[in-house]
């Protein structure tokens, strides 16, 4: 890890403390979670959520040399896969403390100079215009409060023609898919996270009616308009295991250009 990172974790332009009740919520919601946070979402997500970011990854298609930036990063899951996929270097950012430390344990043994962890919040990137090749970001709009200035915010710091991807829980819109999913988050998934731990347990009663009500502010189609008012072109969505994960990929536009030349890579 980067000198900067094997420190302590450096504070970005937003202060964690001046955040919005919104905000605050997912700090205390994430505080006590990173000791097992890979396992338990993984098995929790009945092993979809480590596909999700395998796909998510894809879509970004990471080349050799590149810069790439992982909002969101959490436990570095993300950022470990693309390190794995590609010789290049990441830079993960995280609002929660104790997440990022669950991050710096798993990078602590790896090549330092590859990866820098920063503490800071997605609104306002302590980067600067066009600093990164791509960007990669999980699970980050239902914990801001206006989700289209933060995609613009995403998009500000890749360069014309990098690649851009998140993932996100979705709705399945088949019936029986979507009445599942309505059984599993309102019983299963708080039942399941009780049995882990008293944490694990509020995320189980969260993260249904979280889900819910954010596509009911925010329709997948207004999502794809806000990437697409960001400078964002050739917007793919992809919806995994019967719409339970959304990866949503797109290339940054060029200055004056209506369109981005496609970049090459996965799609």
């Amino acid at each position: 890890m980067s000198s900067s990172a094997s420190s302590d974790v450096r504070q970005g332009v937003a202060s964690v403390t001046q955040a919005s009740p919104r905000k605050r919520e997912a700090l205390e919601l994430f505080r006590g979670l990173p000791q097992r946070y890979d396992a338990l979402s993984a098995a929790l997500s009945f092993w979809q959520d480590p596909r999700w970011r395998r796909a998510l990854v894809s879509a970004v298609a990471p080349q050799a040399g590149q810069r790439v930036l992982d909002v969101a990063t959490g436990t570095g899951m993300v950022a470990a896969e693309l390190l794995a996929r590609a010789d290049c270097s990441v830079v993960g950012i995280d609002q929660s403390a104790e997440m990022l430390a669950g991050a710096r344990a798993r990078f602590a043994a790896a090549d330092g100079s590859r990866v820098e962890l920063v503490q800071g919040q997605a609104e306002a990137l302590p980067f600067a215009d066009a600093s990164f090749d791509a960007l990669t970001v999980t699970y980050l709009l239902r914990y801001v409060d206006d989700p289209a200035a933060t995609v613009r915010e995403l998009a500000r710091v890749v360069r014309p023609g990098g690649r851009v991807a998140s993932l996100e829980f979705g709705v399945p819109a088949w019936l029986p898919a979507r009445m599942a999913w309505r059984l599993y988050t309102a019983i299963g998934l708080p039942t399941l996270g009780r049995l882990a731990s008293r944490e694990w347990a509020e995320v189980g009663r969260f993260l249904g009616p979280s889900i819910r009500g954010f596509y009911e502010r925010h329709p997948q189609a207004q999502i794809v308009g806000y990437w697409e008012q960001a400078g964002l072109r050739d917007v793919r969505v992809r919806r995994m295991s019967l719409g339970g994960g959304v990866v949503m990929s797109a290339t940054k536009a060029f200055a004056g250009s209506g369109e981005a030349p496609v970049a090459g890579g996965a799609r």
